[in-house]
């Protein structure tokens, strides 16, 4: 389970009612931040093709395709690092329905900070077997990721500034302390994504882009 942290408030005011997650507030609208990773699929990278030869991108020689899917991800941010656990299934088809096959896939999980900075990247593989006269196979993979959590976490005067009472009808309170360089800047660098995709070679990349 994603356990949450970091509260941030926007500037808007209303209601007195007692502050809860997602409603107005007199300091403004609460929202929640969690130092655990998004987890995602890069574009381009959740499918992957094999020919046979491999050198050939005729549908004649297409041999497997392959698609990472139902990614899920459980993650404990109790520690000096916050550690991310990804699951997720392969789904795959073979051109022809011979005798029992199996095929091995690389995949990667990489972990980025304000989405450039590649942190780590560590490249695994997935067995996917073919039964006997069958044309469809499925598989599950896994992977983990882990952040400092010292890096995920907002510094304290960031905080306190994100979140201080602001009151309506004072100018302060229509200005978006979001909207400033330095905090956008900081919750950027704070920001990571793990995230999980097939291992593909650069004609591969091509051919996903151009299918």
């Amino acid at each position: 389970m994603i356990r949450r942290i970091a509260l941030l408030a926007l500037p808007l005011a209303a209601t007195a009612c007692a502050p809860k997650t997602g409603e107005f507030t007199l300091e403004g609208i609460t929202a929640v931040r969690t130092a655990c990773p998004n987890v995602a699929v890069p574009a381009g990278t959740g499918d992957i093709t094999l020919f046979n030869p491999a050198s050939s991108t005729d549908l004649a020689a297409l041999d497997v395709t392959a698609t990472i899917t139902n990614v899920r991800d459980s993650c404990s941010d109790v520690g000096e690092y916050v550690q991310s656990a990804v699951t997720f299934d392969v789904i795959a088809r073979r051109s022809e329905a011979g005798a029992a096959r199996d095929v091995v896939l690389p995949y990667f999980i990489t972990v980025v900070q304000g989405g450039t900075a590649v942190v780590s990247k560590r490249i695994s593989r997935v067995n996917v077997h073919f039964d006997a006269g069958q044309l469809r196979a499925q598989t599950s993979g896994q992977a983990s990721a882990s952040v400092l959590r010292s890096a995920a976490t907002l510094p304290p005067q960031l905080r306190r500034e994100i979140t201080r009472p602001r009151k309506a009808g004072r100018e302060e309170a229509a200005t978006d302390p979001l909207s400033r360089p330095n905090i956008r800047a900081a919750i950027a660098r704070a920001t990571f994504e793990a995230l999980i995709g097939f291992q593909l070679t650069d004609d591969q990349l091509k051919y996903n882009a151009t299918r």
